[in-house]
C-alpha cells in the first residue's frame, strides 16, 4: 500500500489561494443577482446566490467589474478584435461569454489557473473534448488580465512574469487589479485577515501605493504605466449608472466603502509597436477629473 503523501506548507498556501476563487465568484454571483450588472452565465458556476453580501462589497465588485471591462473592451476595439487575451488566474470568470455576446471576441482567448480550477470549469461547461493546445502568437496585439494574482507571487516571480510579457509581446497591454495602500492600518488588517486563512500576500511590497504599482511595470520593460485607486475609478464611472446601483441597497457605512475602495487599484501598462494608440487607453467616462479624460473610441 502506497504511503499517503503529506501536505506541505506550500500545498496549504495554494489551497487557501484557490479558495479565493470561490469567494470572488460567490460575491459576483450575489451582486449580479441584485442587478449591479448583468451576467447570465455565472449562475452555471455558482448555483446558489448564497448568503447576503454587504452593500459596500457589492459596490466594490461593481467598480472592479466596470473598471476592468472598460479597459479590456477598449483594447479589443483598438485592435479591431485582431488580438489575443490572456486571463491570468481566471478562476470561474465569465468574460469569454460576455465578449462573445457583445461581438468583441478576440482571435484567441486563453485562461490560466490551477489545474483543479480549470478542470472544474471545463466540467461545468460540459466540454467533452480535451482542450486543444493553442500557441500564443507574439506578433498579435495581446492583453494580459490579472485580478488579485500577482500579489500572491514573490516580487521576483511577478517581476519575471512582467518582464517576460514585455519582452515577448511588442504590442501589448497588462491590466492588473489588486490591493494598494497596504502600509496603513486598514491595509494591515486586510493582511492579518488573509493570514488567518493561511493566505500570504507574498508580493505585498508592490502594493504600497499607486506609484509602486506603476513602477513595477516601468522597471520590467513596459513603455507606459498608469494606475488609479478604485475610489477614483468609482467616482469617474458613468454617474447615471452609479446612481442606479446606489438605489439598489441602502448603504449606512459610506466611510467603510471609501476605505475599501482606497485599498484596491487598477494599474494598466502598455507597449505599442503597432501604434494602435494603447497608451491613450484610459478612462473616458463621465469624468470629474480632466486628467483621466481621454477619447477612447
Amino acid at each position: 500500500m502506497a504511503a499517503r503523501q503529506r501536505f506541505t506548507d506550500s500545498d496549504t498556501a495554494d489551497e487557501a489561494v484557490r479558495a479565493t476563487c470561490d469567494d470572488a465568484t460567490t460575491c459576483k454571483r450575489f451582486a449580479s443577482s441584485k442587478s449591479y450588472w448583468k451576467d447570465p452565465y455565472i449562475q452555471y458556476f455558482v448555483r446558489s446566490v448564497g448568503e447576503r453580501k454587504a452593500p459596500e462589497i457589492n459596490r466594490g465588485y461593481y467598480a472592479r467589474v466596470q473598471g476592468v471591462n472598460h479597459l479590456l473592451d477598449a483594447f479589443i476595439r483598438k485592435a479591431e478584435c485582431d488580438c489575443q487575451v490572456v486571463n491570468l488566474g481566471a478562476g470561474l470568470d465569465t468574460t469569454f461569454w460576455r465578449l462573445k455576446d457583445e461581438n468583441l471576441m478576440p482571435r484567441k482567448f486563453f485562461e490560466v489557473d490551477f489545474p483543479t480550477i480549470v478542470a472544474r470549469k471545463i466540467h461545468n461547461i460540459n466540454m467533452d473534448e480535451k482542450l486543444k493546445k493553442f500557441q500564443l502568437n507574439p506578433e498579435l496585439p495581446t492583453l494580459f488580465l490579472s485580478e488579485c494574482v500577482l500579489v500572491y507571487m514573490t516580487p521576483s516571480q511577478s517581476s519575471n512574469l512582467l518582464h517576460w510579457a514585455a519582452e515577448t509581446f511588442h504590442t501589448a497591454m497588462f491590466i492588473n487589479y489588486e490591493q494598494v495602500n497596504m502600509s496603513d492600518r486598514f491595509g494591515q488588517v486586510m493582511i492579518e485577515n488573509l493570514q488567518r486563512r493561511q493566505c500570504t500576500l507574498a508580493g505585498v511590497e508592490a502594493c504600497q501605493s499607486v506609484d509602486s504599482q506603476k513602477e513595477r511595470f516601468l522597471k520590467t520593460g513596459w513603455e507606459q504605466a498608469d494606475a488609479l485607486d478604485m475610489m477614483t475609478v468609482y467616482s469617474i464611472l458613468p454617474q447615471d449608472d452609479v446612481a442606479r446601483i446606489e438605489r439598489l441597497e441602502f448603504l449606512d457605512e459610506k466611510e467603510l466603502l471609501q476605505q475599501l475602495l482606497q485599498h484596491y487599484s487598477i494599474c494598466w501598462a502598455t507597449k505599442d509597436k503597432l501604434n494602435l494608440g494603447n497608451a491613450q487607453l484610459m478612462f473616458l467616462l463621465h469624468c470629474r477629473n480632466a486628467n483621466y479624460c481621454v477619447n477612447v473610441p
